[in-house]
């Protein structure tokens, strides 16, 4: 991960983990997102997912946010030098295809959340796999405030998360909810009781999938996604193929092997 970025710090606390932490850096705006932001975070998740060496990405933020929403002046800048409306759109959609890049990473994103969420957050923690926050973040769906409705992906996959009466009320209100309160609605899986705690949990999660056949991890987020958009009959056509493919695997041999000898599994990497 030799490449520089702009906005991100890409890191891997513990050599061999196959954890690799992706960090939004720019703690002193609360980790706003910049222009830059939307350039370098496709990007890294793309060089992250096709590092054989990685296996869980964890994104957290640098400072005491994970993130305070999209810079204002990226949003001055935007309506004044889009020239017309067509040419909004598209920036608008190159924005969400920032934020979609998680769900196009075959690797399993887990978004450690501390300190504020506010607005494109909440876009961005809505597309990530597995979330989990301390019980004093806060977060809210700021949109509305300023006078926009969200479009970076909140308004779709939100009620998805928390159900649709809970995401309209959300959304429509703008207020701010707590941690505890992100846990009761299903927003996030965990809400600890700090810091120190919400990283030791997210790590011991990341450990638990690193260990797990890396086809097997990158084939469940795959028909979790696609299931979304499909019956539940398509759905198990789907996944009925995707395995038909995948049972000739040596990862297959290799966990049933590692189960009869009562050893850990030894698999290769994507």
């Amino acid at each position: 991960m030799e490449e520089k970025y702009e906005s991100l710090e890409i890191v891997e606390k513990s050599p061999k983990s196959g954890i690799w932490y992706l960090i939004l850096n720019r703690p002193s705006r609360r980790n706003a997102l910049s222009r830059d932001f939307f350039s370098d975070f496709p990007k890294a998740l793309y060089a992250l997912d096709h590092n054989p060496h990685v296996k869980v990405i964890v994104l957290s933020g640098a400072g005491n946010h994970f993130c305070s929403g999209i810079d204002l002046s990226v949003l001055g800048s935007t309506a004044a030098n889009s020239g017309s409306g067509e040419s909004l759109r598209r920036q608008i959609m190159a924005m969400q295809d920032a934020v979609t890049a998680m769900e196009r990473c075959r690797k399993p994103v887990i978004a450690s959340i501390h300190g504020a969420c506010i607005g494109g957050g909440i876009d961005i923690i809505t597309a990530c796999d597995i979330r989990m926050c301390t019980k004093e973040a806060f977060f809210s769906v700021k949109e509305v405030d300023l006078g926009l409705a969200a479009d970076l992906g909140t308004l779709q996959r939100l009620p998805l998360i928390v159900g649709f009466a809970n995401a309209v009320e959300l959304a429509l209100t703008a207020r701010t909810f707590s941690g505890s309160e992100a846990k009761e609605l299903g927003l996030v899986s965990r809400a600890l009781d700090s810091k120190d705690e919400l990283d030791e949990a997210v790590r011991d999660v990341a450990q638990a999938i690193a260990t797990k056949s890396p086809l097997a991890v990158v084939g469940t987020k795959m028909v979790l996604l696609k299931s979304r958009d499909l019956t539940v009959d398509q759905g198990l056509d789907y996944v009925a193929t995707l395995n038909a493919a995948r049972l000739l695997s040596p990862d297959l041999t290799e966990a049933v092997s590692a189960q009869k000898q009562k050893r850990k599994p030894l698999f290769s990497n994507l």
